[in-house]
């Protein structure tokens, strides 16, 4: 037979009420309390219907995570992640592709937040930063969390210090006497492509080295992207010695190509890259690469935006660190 409120209530020796306001994560319920409806919830394997969830109030709990990335390995960590918040706070999870620089995009999420009587929105880049959506959003007072916004004022989610984080890896090459490195820039619509490239910049600034323009170019944050502007880089009179992706997907185009010259990697050109994703551990060379945690920036944002679901204006932005992750696609310069 199905669990009921009522039997937990039971077990923890509470009301429902207070079986509730523990479930939904409301406050003033004291810790000890907290516990014995949890741990009685475990020990039952209670799950609420989310039907008689909707039906005792006035939310849907639902909520949608809206993206359009082409690095599948980014997307499916921050998923991840919003899905262990929506799990541990018995919230259901919608995913949501979009199109960020279609024409419609502001009425197809306004259509999907009526539709499924959304509760609130994670938004991930580019789309976190488009401006008529977010007007839109705030306008119908619907709660979002940002990940990786470019403005951070009054904004709910998470950020990293993407900057300073690309520097260190610049310092890193320079280190192992690298000169000629180059960087294969992410998509200009997203925040961090623009981070990134300042870092590189403050990389070459710390070591005394000139902007060389010819040694940067575009990528779209694919791995057929990284292949493409690696060749480029390649054909060059001077090629680099390393090369500095912005993402992990693009660094791993990059070990390709650089093989498909009959090069090697780290002998002839040093790759690092950018996120720590699954792939980085994956490939041959393993990848040296900036650790953001994207799990769990997913999990954060998604925590901050139930904040505000529960009660508005108590979510916040939260700054998460980073880490080199060393590995062998980097070493000496030749």
């Amino acid at each position: 037979m199905r669990v009921r409120i009522e039997d937990v209530a039971e077990a923890a020796g509470v009301s429902m009420k207070t079986v509730s306001r523990v479930l939904n994560s409301e406050p003033n319920v004291s810790e000890a309390t907290r516990r014995a409806v949890q741990a009685a919830v475990e020990k039952l394997q209670y799950r609420p219907h989310p039907s008689a969830r909707t039906l005792a109030g006035r939310r849907s709990y639902l909520v949608a995570m809206l993206y359009d990335n082409p690095s599948s390995n980014y997307l499916m960590e921050v998923e991840l992640g919003v899905l262990d918040a929506c799990q541990a706070q018995h919230y259901n999870l919608m995913l949501a592709p979009l199109v960020y620089d279609a024409k419609d995009i502001v009425a197809k999420v306004e259509a999907l937040i009526l539709q499924s009587r959304l509760d609130g929105v994670v938004l991930t880049p580019p789309i976190t930063d488009d401006e008529a959506l977010l007007a839109r959003l705030d306008a119908r007072d619907i709660p979002y969390a940002s990940i990786s916004p470019k403005e951070t004022h009054r904004r709910v989610g998470v950020v990293l210090d993407e900057r300073s984080a690309a520097r260190e890896m610049m310092a890193h090459l320079v280190s192992l006497g690298h000169r000629r490195i180059a960087h294969i820039k992410g998509h200009p619509a997203h925040g961090a492509s623009g981070w990134r490239l300042a870092g590189y910049r403050d990389g070459l600034q710390d070591a005394g080295l000139d902007y060389d323009p010819t040694l940067v170019v575009a990528g779209e944050f694919s791995h057929g992207s990284g292949v493409a502007a690696t060749h480029q880089l390649l054909d060059l009179a001077q090629p680099p010695t390393a090369i500095i992706a912005a993402n992990d997907d693009m660094a791993a185009g990059a070990i390709c190509a650089i093989f498909e010259r009959g090069l090697s990697v780290p002998k002839d050109v040093s790759v690092c890259g950018f996120d720590d994703t699954p792939i980085s551990r994956q490939i041959y060379p393993s990848l040296t690469t900036v650790r953001q945690p994207t799990r769990e920036m997913g999990r954060l944002a998604a925590l901050e935006l139930l904040k505000e679901i529960r009660e508005r204006r108590t979510g916040g932005l939260v700054d998460v660190s980073y880490a080199l992750q060393l590995r062998r696609s980097t070493g000496p310069a030749p």
